[in-house]
């Protein structure tokens, strides 16, 4: 008898230790991801950077070297195109419209092919080559669909069900670890992925985001984006710049994101008969364009513009056509469908636009650029409170919040009245429509092929 009851207990104590084994592996499987985030997004930003330095290099170490983008820029391009459709199919364009797709899609399987890690190896390694080609083009944007991707496969791995919170908080740490703005990830996770508040999400999404920040403060320290900017608003004129910069600024991106819309659907259907012939055409020929453009802007509008935007946050006053310059350059990147986002270079053409305001009106070059982005950026996401706070976070501008704030919400609603379709929102649409079709193939193909 004592030895039955010896053996009973043995065995409860052995069922609560594996209880809580099995209660405790989805939450360690779920923190190595959101550490994962923070480790590969910083490893992501030193290729990103060495592929740019290496471009400029490339680019300015011979008496005809500035010539070279007209081969190279174009080259890049096709290749990256193509292996983007035929390697990391779904890795093209931002990665945040793949990362709200997948959200609203309901089967594992759908959700797969747009956030794997073979897409977020893709994703890496497509968007470094777009910048050691010249591409006008930024790495947060896919850091976001980076981070999806990790944690959506932290679903499988670990047994978890949450996965349209899991895709949430995923993004939510790549945009923190990519700028070093864990505020603006938790906003940018409610505003832009979800579009409203989703209390059973916020605790992953905050974790995630600790996590994935102490990983990246680990390896580069505590730093400001764009350094620390103290501008503020002292003279009436530069209130007046509250209101061109938000009104300007956010007109100019609800074209940016409504022409990106209309001619992203042309182009679809042109593409149909071939794909990926006249995708690769497209490619090049946008590829060819950016080239010229930068050539004769010296270079300036190549790459992610952070230069050009923090020499402008410093105050140093940028060529007056440039944000003309790097919104056709950016522009053309999106267009051509290559891996690549839109953040920073949407951030340097509102310092370029702000900096040419700040010149004409004669204030403040960097309260302007600060200004100018913040307008700009809003109009571009229609996300006044990501864009208030990230720009914020990244300049450490705390004398001018109610500006920034201000601009912010005057881009927005401006964007709005002439855009009224919000551009990543937009363009999930297209990645939601392509599943569904493949759903619906797969559902209509006979038994005999399938087996």
């Amino acid at each position: 008898m004592p030895s039955r009851y010896r053996y009973s207990k043995l065995l409860r104590r052995s069922r609560v230790i594996w209880g809580s084994f099995s209660l405790w592996k989805p939450r360690m499987v779920f923190w190595c991801g959101a550490l994962a985030i923070g480790v590969i997004s910083v490893g992501f930003a030193k290729l990103a950077d060495l592929a740019q330095n290496a471009f400029g290099s490339l680019t300015s170490s011979g008496e005809w070297a500035f010539l070279l983008p007209l081969v190279l820029t174009p080259a890049g391009f096709i290749l990256s195109a193509y292996l983007a459709a035929t390697l990391f199919p779904n890795s093209g364009g931002s990665g945040i419209p793949q990362a709200i797709a997948a959200r609203h899609l309901h089967d594992a399987e759908d959700r797969t092919r747009l956030l794997s890690l073979k897409i977020a190896f893709g994703k890496i390694v497509l968007t470094v080559l777009g910048l050691f080609s010249g591409a006008s083009i930024g790495r947060e944007g896919p850091t976001v669909q980076v981070g999806a991707s990790i944690m959506l496969a932290v679903a499988r791995f670990g047994g978890m069900a949450q996965a349209r919170g899991l895709i949430l908080a995923g993004s939510a740490a790549g945009i923190a670890a990519a700028f070093n703005t864990p505020l603006a990830g938790i906003v940018f996770a409610i505003e832009e992925m979800s579009r409203t508040y989703e209390s059973r999400a916020n605790g992953l999404v905050l974790t995630a985001v600790i996590l994935s920040g102490l990983a990246a403060l680990g390896l580069s320290g505590s730093y400001n984006y764009f350094g620390m900017a103290s501008a503020a608003p002292t003279e009436l004129r530069d209130w007046g710049l509250v209101l061109i910069c938000g009104v300007g600024g956010g007109a100019l991106g609800a074209a940016f994101s409504g022409f990106a819309l209309h001619f992203g659907q042309k182009i679809r259907r042109w593409a149909q008969p071939q794909p990926l012939k006249r995708m690769l055409a497209l490619a090049g020929v946008c590829g060819l364009a950016i080239a010229v453009i930068g050539v004769a802007s010296g270079g300036t509008t190549f790459g992610t513009g952070y230069e050009q935007a923090r020499g402008a946050v410093e105050g140093n006053a940028l060529p007056l056509l440039f944000f003309l310059e790097k919104l056709a350059a950016s522009f053309l990147s999106m267009l051509s469908g290559i891996p690549g986002g839109i953040f920073a270079p949407s951030l340097a053409v509102g310092a370029g636009f702000g900096s040419t305001i700040g010149s004409l009106l004669g204030t403040s070059i960097a309260l302007a650029a600060i200004l100018g982005m913040a307008g700009y950026f809003a109009g571009v996401v229609q996300a006044p409170m990501t864009a208030f706070v990230i720009i914020l976070e990244m300049t450490g501008d705390h004398q001018a919040v109610i500006p920034i704030m201000a601009v912010s919400m005057i881009g927005y609603v401006t964007s709005r009245i002439l855009s009224r379709e919000p551009l990543y929102h937009g363009l999930s649409r297209v990645f939601i429509a392509a599943a569904i079709r493949a759903r619906r193939a797969a559902e209509k193909e006979p038994e005999s092929t399938r087996t």
